[in-house]
């Protein structure tokens, strides 16, 4: 298997762009992830109990090494500059899992689908052989992103042992090829 090639460290798209996180975004991803934390902690685990400094700075550090290692590209997402969600390309055999999340007040725009139509694109023009998807079963919202986008739903399987609280306990697995 040939690796993925790295992506750009920054995308802008109309009003929104997409940045490799740095340790400066400690305090605005602090607070937007407390802020929306019914919202988001409702389908991913890491923000059910809250969102601490030492929890944002555990998850900085490792994003950075992810991304030296090609094991993980993680972006910010900023709407007019302000923090609105992330997304995060994720290596796998032969291709990459996309993930994302944005807060609450940020929902019902299209970010996330155009984001993740960008990281597509980028994806297969930097070598990745497909892309996929996963969510929770119960997670409608965040699976209309992919069927939105032309991908299909290609299998169904157990989710993480550790669930957040909306959770079913089923992935929905969609696949888009290069």
């Amino acid at each position: 298997m040939e690796a993925m090639e790295t992506p750009a460290e920054h995308y802008r798209v109309d009003e929104f762009s997409l940045a490799r996180w740095q340790f400066a975004d400690e305090p605005d991803l602090v607070a937007v992830v407390n802020g929306s934390l019914e919202h988001i902690g409702a389908w991913l685990i890491w923000a059910t109990g809250g969102y601490t400094s030492g929890d944002c700075a555990e998850f900085l550090r490792r994003s950075r090494e992810n991304w030296e290692s090609g094991e993980a590209h993680d972006f910010a997402i900023r709407v007019d500059g302000a923090l609105a969600g992330a997304v995060g390309l994720m290596a796998r055999e032969g291709g990459v899992e996309i993930g994302y999340w944005l807060a609450r007040e940020y929902t019902g725009r299209g970010l996330v689908t155009r984001a993740v139509r960008l990281l597509t694109a980028e994806a297969f023009r930097l070598g990745a052989g497909y892309v996929e998807i996963k969510h929770d079963e119960r997670n409608v919202r965040s699976g209309a992103v992919p069927a939105r986008l032309g991908f299909t739903k290609v299998r169904e399987e157990p989710s993480e042992k550790q669930r957040a609280p909306s959770c079913a306990g089923t992935n929905f697995v969609w696949r888009l090829s290069a």
